[in-house]
């Protein structure tokens, strides 16, 4: 395992996106423990798009325009949805220090569709996974695996830092319930344009 694969993980898992976004919204509406069952949700989610590199599924989304499309679609939708639960009085990431807790497996789950239903995260492992790895060498597809380990075990310990910080800030954010409206817009805003965004992605 090459430096080079660990700065350039680094940097990717630290560029905010959709998993990001999450972690941090619900670190601040919900508190450190809530934000660690979003991390490990979101990083959970990019087990299918590793595996499918692995085998070589990922490529289909490359070849196959009616794949790609039903996948980007659906994450365009849950994208939406969630900017939409943003804005709802109550919702999932309703900023509210009174808020009725929500259970950390669905927080979880919540992270993990995130990066399932984003077809770019497959394509983006069929693509750097390799540059790391010696096709021609042996036990290459154990090497992968490994990488993929490695990369999954960055993006949980830096969201649980982006986590960390957003909970630091929840007391400050709370008693100011100005500063607490504009978050959620601007979280919803920025929800609903990661999806317009999506939408009109090619491969």
């Amino acid at each position: 395992m090459s430096i080079e694969f660990i700065l350039t993980s680094l940097v990717v898992v630290l560029l905010p996106g959709t998993g990001v976004l999450y972690t941090l919204a619900v670190g601040l509406g919900r508190g450190f423990l809530a934000s660690v069952a979003a991390a490990f949700g979101c990083t959970l989610g990019i087990v299918p798009a590793a595996a499918a590199s692995l085998v070589g599924l990922a490529a289909v989304f490359h070849t196959s325009a009616l794949a790609f499309q039903v996948v980007k679609y659906l994450g365009v939708a849950y994208l939406l949805y969630m900017a939409y639960s943003i804005l709802r009085s109550g919702g999932t990431l309703d900023v509210d220090e009174n808020r009725a807790a929500e259970p950390h497996w669905r927080t979880a789950l919540n992270g993990t569709l995130i990066n399932v239903l984003n077809p770019k995260l497959s394509l983006f492992f069929l693509a750097f996974l390799p540059q790391f790895v010696d096709p021609q060498r042996s036990g290459a597809t154990l090497e992968m695996v490994l990488l993929a380990a490695v990369f999954m075990l960055l993006t949980f310990a830096v969201f649980i830092a982006y986590g960390a910080c957003a909970s630091l800030a929840r007391d400050y954010v709370i008693s100011r319930p100005e500063v607490m409206n504009w978050l959620k817009r601007g979280f919803a805003a920025t929800f609903g344009f990661l999806g317009v965004k999506l939408a009109l992605s090619e491969r």
